[in-house]
């Protein structure tokens, strides 16, 4: 174990981080996470908020650089992770930023919207007054259920985080 103070240790060299990462790691990979940017991001978890090259995360996971670019390229893109750079360095750092939940689950209307305009287009496609066109107006429905609930979700969040702080 490192003699460094626990905000300082290297993830790459502590083993209960490492153990820490995979075992979280595999639950986002059960909960539907691909299994690289699942890797990725509980490392990512782990490190202070300079975080770590693309280099440092391959070291450290003991996988390939080409890895490491598809697992951040899919964190960025559900905006789990961030890209910066430090002053005067080229290398970019990956981190994870103030709000990743929030960010990634408050930033679903879009999503939520044209996954309710698609069914809305399957249900009048089968028909409504059909057995297909029921389930697909039901799970329509679901999703423009989940779309409003989140929205509250994420601000009643904000509201307990405000009030903590």
């Amino acid at each position: 174990m490192s003699s460094r103070p626990q905000s300082q240790r290297d993830p790459a060299t502590d083993d209960a981080v490492l153990h820490f990462v995979e075992k979280f790691a595999l639950l986002l990979t059960d909960a539907g996470m691909p299994r690289m940017p699942a890797r990725v991001f509980s490392l990512l978890l782990t490190v202070d908020g300079a975080g770590l090259t693309a280099a440092g995360v391959a070291e450290a996971l003991n996988i390939s650089p080409a890895a490491v670019s598809g697992a951040v390229k899919y964190l960025m893109q559900v905006s789990m992770v961030q890209r910066g750079r430090r002053p005067g360095e080229r290398r970019d750092h990956y981190f994870i930023g103030d709000d990743a939940w929030y960010h990634t689950l408050g930033d679903r209307d879009k999503m939520f919207q044209t996954l309710c305009d698609t069914l809305d287009e399957g249900v009048q496609a089968v028909g409504p007054d059909t057995v297909r066109g029921r389930r697909l107006a039901e799970t329509r429905d679901f999703f423009s259920f989940l779309a409003v609930e989140m929205s509250r979700l994420v601000e009643r969040w904000l509201q307990q985080r405000e009030a903590e702080s």
